[in-house]
This record gives C-alpha cells, sequence and structure tokens, in this order.
C-alpha cells in the first residue's frame, strides 16, 4: 500500500489552503486520505455530505486521493487504516506555536 498520510479536518467548506497541502503531500505519500469529521457540537455551512461531495469533486481526477468522513476520535479512525502520518495545516503563527508546544511535551 505504501506510505500513507490523513488529513484530518472539517472542510466547511474546502480552501485552496486545503488543496495546497493536499497536492503537496502527494510528493511524499503514495496517498492520502482526506477524513471529513463529524461534529454535532460545531455549527457546520454545509452538511458532511455536502462536504463529501464538494472534496470528492476536486480530487476526482486525483486517484491517490481518498474522500472519507469519520465520526468520534481521530486516534480510532487512524487505526483503521494503514496512515502512519496525520497531516496538520497552520493558518497563522500562532498553530506553529500551539503545535510546536504540545510536541515538545
Amino acid at each position: 500500500m505504501g506510505k500513507v498520510a490523513i488529513y484530518p479536518g472539517s472542510f466547511d467548506p474546502i480552501t485552496y489552503g486545503h488543496i495546497d497541502i493536499v497536492e503537496r503531500s502527494l510528493e511524499i505519500f503514495d496517498k492520502v486520505i482526506v477524513a471529513i469529521a463529524h461534529n454535532a457540537e460545531k455549527r457546520s455551512l454545509f452538511t458532511v455530505e455536502e462536504r463529501l461531495q464538494m472534496v470528492r469533486e476536486v480530487f476526482e481526477h486525483t486517484p491517490r486521493v481518498i474522500v472519507d468522513s469519520f465520526k468520534g476520535l481521530l486516534v480510532d479512525y487512524v487505526a483503521k487504516t494503514n496512515a502512519k502520518v496525520i497531516l496538520r495545516g497552520l493558518r497563522a503563527t500562532s498553530d506553529f506555536e500551539y503545535e510546536f508546544h504540545m510536541a515538545s511535551m
């Protein structure tokens, strides 16, 4: 199966930044799973089904991108796949600082 990464998020809606991360990650990984999270506590602009459709349309000609959705904990979803890497996007410097702090714990 090769190197697999998961890119989790709400993708509500998918943005050019999301697309860029997926395209760049395909230079490193054999397959990228775009995993759309069900989060009943978060108010969404689009339904999960609409987000799945949008993301699938964006990557319809990219067979190495799998679009899926999941409920519950990300760690449980990752355990069901062959993924060894979770991709994270950084929107601002504060995102980097948070991730750096978490990694150093």
